[in-house]
């Protein structure tokens, strides 16, 4: 749960009627402008607003309000919390705005293209769509497919960049390893033979040498063979 301020404009009430603290300082720690600060020290404004204090609600200390006043370059700044709520876990569907449900199409056709990996529950909880929408975009059936354009559903704003890496963590976990492509490392049971300056025969070399000596045992038969003639 966000350390928000807690009614700011009663809070900005007792704060000008009961401290020294500047009118830039109380806007600022309750997100008010100046010039709302002052109408409220002028009586033209928050008219039958009763102030809170924010010392009994423990979301401003006193040891701060006194630095404050002694420093009027000094922000406020909220105290801990000392009770932590636990956010509510979400069931069901995210929920989407409907001014971000045109985009979800194009976040649904990212995810599958990028994330195949990803199951169809899993990009409905990413998204908040349907199995039956993800189903006609994957066999490029969905009724505007053709204007459909890959999007990153996080720069959209339709999930956090945590929650798709949750979800493709959940999705990549149990499957096998890729395999390496490419040219791999020797066995350390070749190299550990080789010196530091001798390079691994190739098997082009080892043909090419054997070549030779068979060559070279054709020219010595050859040349046996001219002495018994003599």
């Amino acid at each position: 749960m966000a350390n928000t301020l807690l009614m700011p404009k009663a809070t900005a009430v007792w704060l000008v009627d009961n401290t020294a603290l500047s009118f830039d300082q109380i806007a600022q720690f309750c997100g008010l402008h100046p010039l709302e600060v002052k109408a409220i020290a002028d009586g033209e404004s928050a008219q039958g607003i009763k102030g809170m204090d924010p010392i009994i609600t423990g979301q401003l200390s006193r040891e701060e309000i006194a630095r404050g006043e002694r420093d009027t370059n000094h922000r406020l700044k909220l105290s801990e919390p000392k009770v932590r709520v636990p956010e509510s876990k979400r069931k069901g569907p995210r929920y989407t705005p409907l001014s971000k449900r045109q985009d979800r199409p194009n976040a649904i056709l990212w995810l599958v293209r990028s994330h195949p990996e990803l199951k169809d529950a899993q990009i409905s909880r990413l998204v908040g769509t349907t199995k039956a929408t993800i189903e006609q975009i994957r066999n490029r059936t969905h009724w505007n497919s053709a204007n459909l354009v890959p999007m990153d559903p996080v720069t959209l704003g339709l999930c956090s960049q945590i929650d798709l890496d949750i979800e493709v963590q959940r999705a990549s976990a149990g499957r096998p390893a890729a395999v390496p492509a490419g040219d791999t490392l020797l066995p350390a049971s070749m190299t550990e033979r080789l010196s530091p300056d001798e390079k691994p025969e190739r098997e082009e070399d080892e043909e090419l040498d054997a070549n030779a000596v068979f060559a070279k045992l054709s020219s010595l038969k050859g040349r046996n063979t001219d002495e018994d003639e003599e």
